[in-house]
């Protein structure tokens, strides 16, 4: 069994087995046909190259057809790290379409949804639609028209958007509905560095034509991107390889822990920065026995 190396160090084939895409998704198809259409282009890019094909990617958070923006996909064993999304806030742009004029106290009403609120998902939704409570960080209006107001929304992964506009033209007392709607950040990725889908074939085809990686290395990450803001465990080599063979953590292997509180998602890694799995923390660092790690994904 052979560990994966230093991110920054990885062929091209090591780089797209274990990959990640700051997409920009256009307006029209669904996110999972995005991210079918990179799985097999990058696979048979890998098959041309007489590399070993990936046979799946994976795409964090779901964006309707019409929406656009950030949808990290996630190219081969990096569909593992989707747990990681799980943990992050999300950010919208979104046209507040108002059935009236927009009122004047539009911004302290809005502010006034900060907070925790409840929500039923939508009848097309792909969960239970049961009542929930969702986190909104930061509700803030940019701008106005006569019907319409721009919002920048900062939110718990999974609160509905469209519900929050209903709710929000409810409490104008105009009634509302939600407009265009672009995703800007989803958790450790943002609208800085998005990548459209056509920049990644262009990528692979100078990669396969003219030998030459250096937009590919621009357009995908090494999955270990994916778990930027989640407390990093440092394990020793040994330890690693018994992880790739399904055993948890335990405290011999563990050579640095951060400071977070038991039960919490931790990523642990070889002292080169390469991802060996993510877990629950679980034990006290500094024993000399018994697990400190118990393992949710592993990665290698």
């Amino acid at each position: 069994m052979v560990l994966r190396g230093p991110p920054d160090d990885r062929s091209p084939a090591d780089l797209l087995s274990f990959g990640v895409v700051n997409l920009d998704k256009p307006p029209g198809p669904s996110s999972h046909q995005v991210s079918g259409w990179l799985r097999d282009s990058v696979a048979d890019a890998l098959e041309s190259a007489d590399a070993e094909p990936i046979d799946r990617a994976a795409h964090a958070g779901t964006l309707d057809p019409k929406v656009t923006g950030c949808l990290p996909v996630m190219l081969g064993d990096a569909t593992r790290l989707a747990p990681a999304f799980l943990e992050g806030e999300k950010e919208y742009v979104a046209v507040l379409e108002c059935h009236g004029p927009v009122p004047t106290d539009v911004a302290a009403v809005a502010a006034e949804f900060e907070g925790e609120v409840y929500q039923k998902p939508p009848r097309k939704s792909a969960v239970s639609r049961r009542l929930r409570t969702r986190e909104i960080h930061d509700l803030e209006v940019l701008e106005t028209t006569d019907r319409k107001a721009l919002l920048r929304i900062r939110c718990e992964s999974g609160t509905y958007v469209r519900k929050l506009c209903h709710d929000l033209g409810l409490a104008l007392g105009t009634g509302a509905h939600m407009g265009d709607l672009r995703r800007t950040a989803t958790e450790p990725f943002d609208d800085r560095d998005l990548h459209a889908a056509t920049d990644l074939l262009d990528a692979l085809a100078y990669w396969l034509e003219d030998d030459d990686p250096t937009r590919l290395y621009e357009v995908v990450d090494p999955g270990e991107r994916i778990l930027e803001e989640l407390p990093d465990v440092t394990i020793a080599e040994s330890a690693a390889r018994e992880v790739a063979n399904g055993a948890p953590v335990y405290a011999p292997g563990v050579l640095e822990v951060p400071a977070v509180d038991r039960g919490s998602l931790v990523a642990c890694y070889t002292p080169d920065g390469a991802a060996v799995c993510l877990g629950r923390l679980v034990g006290d660092p500094e024993a000399e026995t018994g697990t400190v790690v118990d393992l949710e994904r592993v990665l290698v």
